[in-house]
């Protein structure tokens, strides 16, 4: 068996990763850094398929955003676009679990989902942003055991290149973002007057259209600016008007799910899984707590 650290392999891994740095630095939006990698993993790397999956927090959804091989026949197009759930699969599972993993023979782990043709060998890569999953590269390939160490380790680094130059064009894009941006005032005026969170039917492209800016655009204003997803601001309002209710003699009446579908969350376990994350507590726990200090 070759020894996949002998010194010629190493400085291979050296070239391929001053490559990626160096390619990397050139581009200056998101889109760009997944599709120069996808593009670079192949032709670097020496593999015949990659695709990118970016995480979508408000879907909950895996979504392929960039590809290279098969499944990108012409420029910036994907073929047959997939999605997969969180836990769903090869790639959702190293999603849920934030750990990279290689899978020497797909027809022996049932978890392997048949993209666009069968392929024999396959590895996922998570790419990690601010400590919160971003995405996942992943390719595979028509031979059994294919992938090694040492792919696992190049992708690895080039999955920590490509979150540490998207980290840096967001910074970038700080200057074009701030509270008295006209968009992000409106977006505010939307939330705090007009209570659109309320609306159990609220989604991200709504709020878009409303304000007259892309959905890319508003997900990438409210990241920028607050550190946060736009699912996850619009549930910390719903969170707080549940609290609020809470501790009102008018909703004393009201069940805690009647309360949770008043502040617009649209299903219980959405609403009690939201309640804890923000709270740490169920909202029976939480209206236990202003019982005991009443």
């Amino acid at each position: 068996m070759n020894n996949p650290y002998n010194l010629d392999n190493v400085l291979d891994e050296i070239k391929a990763i001053s490559f990626f740095s160096t390619s990397l630095y050139q581009k200056n939006s998101v889109e760009d850094v997944l599709w120069d990698v996808t593009k670079n993993v192949i032709h670097q790397l020496g593999l015949v398929d990659c695709v990118i999956y970016l995480f979508d927090q408000e879907k909950e959804l895996l979504i392929q955003k960039a590809a290279f091989g098969q499944k990108n026949p012409i420029e910036n197009t994907i073929y047959n676009r997939i999605h997969i759930q969180m836990g769903e699969g090869i790639v959702g599972s190293v999603a849920v679990n934030r750990q990279a993993e290689i899978i020497p023979n797909t027809k022996h782990d049932k978890r392997y989902i048949i993209d666009d043709e069968v392929r024999y060998s396959e590895i996922c890569i998570p790419i990690v942003l601010n400590d919160r999953l971003f995405g996942i590269i992943d390719s595979e390939h028509p031979e059994v055991n294919f992938f090694n160490e040492r792919h696992l380790h190049l992708l690895t680094i080039i999955a920590t290149l490509c979150s540490q130059r998207i980290k840096e064009i967001q910074v970038k894009e700080r200057t074009h973002f701030s509270r008295t941006n006209q968009y992000f005032k409106k977006l505010e005026g939307l939330i705090q007057l007009g209570k659109i969170y309320r609306d159990p039917c609220l989604t991200l492209s709504s709020t878009a259209e409303n304000i007259g800016i892309s959905a890319c655009y508003l997900s990438s204003m409210v990241n920028t600016i607050l550190n946060k997803s736009f699912i996850d601001l619009i549930n910390e309002y719903r969170v707080e008007d549940v609290k609020k209710y809470l501790q009102s003699k008018e909703f004393e009446h009201y069940t805690i799910l009647s309360i949770g579908l008043e502040a617009g969350f649209n299903s219980k376990s959405t609403f009690y899984a939201t309640f804890k994350k923000f709270t740490g507590l169920t909202p029976v726990q939480y209206k236990n707590t202003l019982y005991s200090f009443s």
